[in-house]
């Protein structure tokens, strides 16, 4: 009995962490939900410069300025769905008047059946940009892999990692926070301000935790169960 129940407490000692780091989870994406919210709503514009805040790196601002989009490779990352298509998130180097390049993301474009990728134009011209500085799309576990598109011209990617915004082709190191721009200026492709884009909204990290916490709890059922059935044959 003693070792059944050893058993059982391991059990439900785990299964009650995994629900408490699913409420950890909950909380924190909440908190930056909150925290995006009341940045769109103040719409305090900073200068693009604050993409390189070391101090913000994980942060959401609400930024704007001009300056011309850079004639290099547009960054296609790939596996990114929008209303349930696949699809890429297109990003492209923006060189503000007066401050260092910075990745400003100009939308969602649908993959066909094939997979082809599409050709990405190059605004041309001085641009005036505003959106939200944020950190880039969380990978999850996903693995590195860089290609050409199809159009040979630019690159493909499965994540905006550390090591591709460091040392970007014919720019050079890139701030860690990209610009999701405004879906009301007419310039990019569909877009929208959802920062957790492919992974798990606050209320099923909620939903999780309570299976969780209701598998801790029937084991404790079932323990209890078993324990009373042996304890009425032994009388």
């Amino acid at each position: 009995m003693l070792v059944g129940w050893t058993l059982a407490l391991l059990v439900m000692v785990a299964f009650a962490s995994l629900g408490r780091w699913q409420l950890g989870r909950m909380h924190e994406k909440q908190t930056m939900l909150d925290g995006v919210a009341a940045t769109l709503a103040a719409r305090d514009p900073l200068p693009l410069s604050a993409a390189g805040n070391a101090l913000r790196v994980r942060g959401y601002d609400w930024a704007a300025g001009e300056g011309v989009f850079v004639d290099a490779p547009a960054i296609l990352l790939d596996n990114q769905q929008r209303d349930g298509r696949p699809g890429v998130r297109v990003y492209r180097a923006f060189q503000p008047a007066g401050a260092a390049p910075l990745l400003v993301e100009l939308g969602w474009l649908p993959l066909p059946a094939d997979r082809a990728t599409p050709a990405i134009a190059l605004p041309e011209g001085v641009q005036h940009v505003a959106g939200l500085l944020a950190p880039p799309p969380s990978p999850g576990l996903v693995a590195q892999h860089i290609r050409k598109a199809d159009n040979a011209s630019d690159i493909v990617v499965t994540r905006l990692d550390a090591e591709l915004m460091s040392d970007f082709d014919g720019v050079g190191a890139l701030p860690p926070r990209v610009l999701k721009l405004d879906p009301s200026l007419p310039l990019g492709h569909a877009r929208d301000f959802d920062i957790l884009p492919n992974t798990l909204p606050p209320e099923k990290h909620l939903g999780y935790a309570v299976q969780w916490f209701g598998l801790a709890l029937a084991v404790l059922v079932a323990a209890l169960i078993l324990t009373f059935r042996k304890s009425s044959k032994r009388r």
